[in-house]
């Protein structure tokens, strides 16, 4: 299935068992094989008529609309366009992508710092004039304190298991400076199992996907997906203050965590 601007909206729609799926896991932060980066940059050069397919764990693949990476402020859903407004001070946006979201931050007049593993990520970011664009990985980055972290599109995933979040949160309190503050957005996707039990071998938010383009293959990677009570449990196991600022109506939400302690 194709799926073009008119189409998408707010949310990714698949078809099949899982008829609603949430948008965008991705700024892409684990390919290994860079081919999520190798289609931004096909994409970026003129070239529009390839697809970028993404294999998952629970069956199926799916197209990806590739200029959904492109996005501009107008073309963003509110829950977006939100975490942009409150994200202040020095900004560091992990898992950036093509850095839609970095960009719109530096119009604003924001001081952004984008992050990504993509090396063809990062390379796009600085064509279409990011100032500061990274090559990193966000679990061994300390360049500076930041006051703000953002991770959107259900970028949190990216820790890809539940077992991990509590690391990423610690290390996010190593970035941040006093009164700083996390923002993201994740979902619960407890209704893949309607109908089914819950798996007892791993939490049901646990799924895994693969790139595909132009016949090659990244490697599988891991991604996560939060309900809203187990990251409750989550925040206040390793000292977060914890608010909700959005909901949708396909159980995605946007969160802002602040942290009761600074490293």
């Amino acid at each position: 299935m194709s799926v073009g601007k008119e189409e998408l909206g707010a949310t990714f729609f698949i078809v099949g068992k899982f008829r609603r799926f949430h948008p965008f896991i991705f700024l892409m932060y684990f390919c290994t094989m860079d081919v999520y980066g190798k289609a931004l940059n096909d994409f970026h050069a003129g070239i529009e008529d390839q697809s970028l397919m993404l294999n998952t764990s629970y069956g199926g693949s799916e197209e990806m609309p590739v200029w959904y990476f492109f996005r501009g402020y107008e073309e963003m859903p509110e829950m977006e366009q939100m975490a942009l407004s409150i994200a202040d001070g020095d900004i560091l946006d992990v898992g950036a992508g093509a850095g839609c979201h970095a960009l719109v931050l530096q119009q604003m007049g924001k001081n952004i710092t984008a992050i990504d593993t993509s090396s063809h990520a990062v390379d796009l970011m600085k064509k279409d004039g990011l100032k500061n664009a990274v090559k990193a990985d966000y679990f061994k980055f300390n360049q500076k304190k930041y006051d703000t972290i953002i991770l959107l599109m259900n970028g949190i995933g990216m820790v890809g298991k539940l077992n991990r979040v509590k690391t990423f949160l610690d290390h996010a309190k190593t970035l941040l400076k006093p009164e700083g503050q996390l923002i993201f957005d994740t979902s619960d996707i407890k209704y893949l199992y309607e109908g089914q039990d819950l798996p007892t071998d791993k939490y049901y938010g646990e799924v895994s996907f693969q790139y595909e383009y132009q016949g090659e293959k990244g490697e599988w990677f891991d991604w996560v997906y939060i309900d809203e009570d187990t990251l409750a449990d989550i925040a206040e196991e390793c000292g977060w203050f914890l608010y909700y600022l959005h909901k949708d109506d396909s159980d995605q939400y946007l969160v802002r965590m602040i942290p009761k302690e600074y490293k």
